[in-house]
């Protein structure tokens, strides 16, 4: 006959009630275990954060206050804000704004909220604040919680800012509208001048000072270069990512027919333009207009600093499955210590060109917005009397 199996043991119902009720009364040890560590990690936190931080019952009285929010409200105490609303604190003209916040999130509509007031200090001194409150539950007891930044020197930025803006747009609208019209009267009377002494006849000449048409020249050349500079200063300030509608286009191609005018320039200098490009299309998305104030800053400073004979070479490539120009010349170079502040808009290393072309110090600063306008970067390599290479990468 089979051998028969060994029967299991009979359970003890007392036994196994035990043995659940262990288990639950570990759960509880572990869950409160977890509790106390999350508390005192939260409260670790709390009282060193250097945020102001307050926990507020639904009377908005303020229950618990950590040391950063002592010490903002100017206060030597945790007691001194205990027991009060942080309303008694708040500027009367904010007082409404932030109360109406207030029963928002305790009423449930919103669950949280975020605004800037103005607090008072006892000492009668007052700062910019940014408030940002939630509600939570301890203990099935809804609380609200409170962190508050000290955000006066942002605004104070922000005020300076503001007014930096309005004074551009002052300058602005002055060099539009005032300084333009001027300078074309002063070149034109200059014109006119300049004509006049030309075809004066000889014993009217005799009565004209020697260097008088020497002064009419250099009356001439500054109110070209003033208004070349408006022009500049005026292009800076309406140059926003807003205009800059970029479109698709074959760089190499594109860039062939800006060239076109350029290699006039170089022939009219004695410098070589080379154009070299890859065999396959390299494509990007530009703004036309805007690059091509990019090419064309960067080929003239090219030809400002290249002598007679020497060589400007523009290059299409990809890099890494990016677009890439670069302009290269075989010119005086750009010390080392010069080349810090180049991209700076008016730097004080701007230098005449070869020929006494003069600048405004704002060609590479344009080229720099809008090349970053384009999500590009730009760069250079120089070495003196060794000539330079500036890179665009797109």
């Amino acid at each position: 006959m089979p051998e028969a199996s060994p029967s299991e043991p009979d359970l003890n119902p007392l036994d196994t009630d035990l043995q659940v009720l262990r288990r639950e009364v570990q759960l509880l040890r572990t869950q409160q275990a977890a509790a106390t560590y999350g508390n005192a990690r939260f409260q670790t936190v709390f009282e060193n954060s250097p945020l102001g931080q307050k926990i507020i019952g639904a009377d908005l009285v303020i229950r618990e206050v950590n040391p950063a929010m002592v010490d903002m409200l100017g206060l030597r105490h945790a007691n001194e804000l205990l027991g009060h609303k942080i309303l008694e604190f708040t500027h009367p003209d904010h007082q409404e704004k932030w109360r109406a916040l207030q029963q928002q999130l305790w009423q449930h509509s919103t669950p949280h909220f975020t605004l800037e007031t103005y607090l008072l200090r006892p000492d009668g001194s007052a700062f910019w604040c940014q408030v940002t409150s939630i509600l939570f539950f301890e203990q099935d007891q809804e609380m609200g919680y409170t962190i508050l930044e000290d955000v006066t020197a942002r605004k104070k930025d922000e005020t300076m800012l503001r007014q930096l803006n309005e004074a551009q747009e002052i300058v602005l609208h002055l060099a539009t509208h005032d300084l333009r019209a001027p300078l074309a009267t002063i070149q034109l009377l200059t014109d006119l001048l300049q004509r006049d002494l030309a075809n004066m006849a000889p014993e009217q000449a005799q009565y004209v000072a020697p260097e008088m048409p020497h002064f009419l020249q250099l009356i001439w050349e500054a109110s070209i270069e003033a208004d070349r500079l408006l022009e500049e200063v005026l292009y800076l300030g309406g140059l926003t990512a807003d205009q800059l509608a970029k479109q698709p286009v074959d760089l190499s191609q594109w860039l062939a027919t800006q060239l076109e005018t350029h290699y006039r320039t170089a022939q009219h200098h004695g410098i070589t333009l080379t154009f070299t490009v890859p065999e396959t299309p390299v494509p990007a998305e530009i703004h036309p207009a805007q690059f091509r104030r990019v090419v064309d800053n960067l080929l003239s400073n090219a030809f400002k600093f290249t002598p007679a004979h020497g060589h400007v070479t523009v290059q299409v490539l990809e890099y890494k499955g990016r677009p890439c120009v670069q302009v290269q010349d075989s010119g005086m170079g750009i010390p080392t210590e010069l080349q810090t502040n180049l991209f700076e808009k008016f730097s004080a290393t701007r230098r005449e060109g070869l020929r006494g072309e003069p600048t405004t110090g704002l060609g590479l600063f344009i080229a720099q917005q809008i090349v970053r306008l384009h999500g590009g970067h730009i760069w250079l390599e120089s070495y003196n009397q060794q000539g330079t290479c500036v890179y665009v990468e797109l």
